[in-house]
């Protein structure tokens, strides 16, 4: 694969993860070792790499995903299913990723490996938004880049937050010092079902380019400042 089609065709897999083959550990490595060549503020990485393989701990973690899942997520105004959209094309797509959504909540704990990337050194509750944007700047490319390294190695990932409602008790599950590193994103690494990966529904770039300004007569997407401020 040539470097546009990894990154078009690098989707959130959850559906497809193989949960029969196990990853070897060192192609784990590898794409972390792709990884640390991201990005990083002041040319220190802080991005922790916890490569979660034990079964037990990966039991515990798929657990407080689907607590947070069935419990909170699915009932939410934010669940993929509710996104509403007039478009039939779009409706459809919305309709196959909530199921493909729910089926990761109910096979995460089958996957042999699970990663959570950290941002050690600082917590960001409450930071500034320049604060939280330099910090997390160093960590989103470098996770970024291990899921890509990953989908070049035909393994999927699928980038996810949601046992961050439970964070405080994964850092507990898995000895993470709360105090000083901030959990930011969990994904499972599996080898895929079949190799073919296409293109998502996307915007077309006219209707995202506000160029020399914002502007307004652009298709807008939904408010979720309620959502962010919860």
């Amino acid at each position: 694969m040539d470097a546009d089609e990894v990154l078009t065709t690098t989707r959130a897999v959850r559906r497809r993860l193989d949960a029969s083959r196990p990853v070897p550990l060192e192609l784990v490595r590898e794409c972390i070792e792709v990884a640390l060549q991201a990005p990083a503020g002041s040319n220190l990485p802080r991005t922790r790499f916890v490569v979660v393989r034990d079964p037990g701990l990966r039991a515990g973690l798929a657990d407080l995903y689907a607590d947070v899942y069935e419990g909170t997520y699915r009932a939410s105004e934010g669940y993929i299913g509710r996104v509403g959209t007039d478009d039939a094309g779009a409706a459809r797509t919305q309709e196959r990723s909530a199921r493909s959504a729910d089926a990761l909540a109910d096979a995460l704990h089958e996957v042999d490996t699970i990663v959570i990337t950290c941002l050690e050194g600082a917590r960001l509750d409450g930071a500034s938004a320049m604060a939280s944007a330099s910090l997390l700047g160093g960590v989103l490319p470098a996770t970024w880049s291990f899921m890509l390294a990953a989908r070049a190695r035909g393994l999927g990932t699928c980038w996810t937050t949601m046992h961050l409602a439970r964070e405080r008790e994964a850092a507990e599950l898995l000895g993470i010092p709360f105090d000083r590193v901030q959990q930011v994103c969990l994904t499972p690494v599996a080898w895929t079902t079949g190799e073919r990966f296409g293109r998502a529904r996307r915007p077309a770039v006219d209707d995202v380019l506000h160029l020399d300004g914002w502007h307004d007569d652009l298709p807008g997407v939904p408010d979720v400042r309620g959502l962010a401020a919860s």
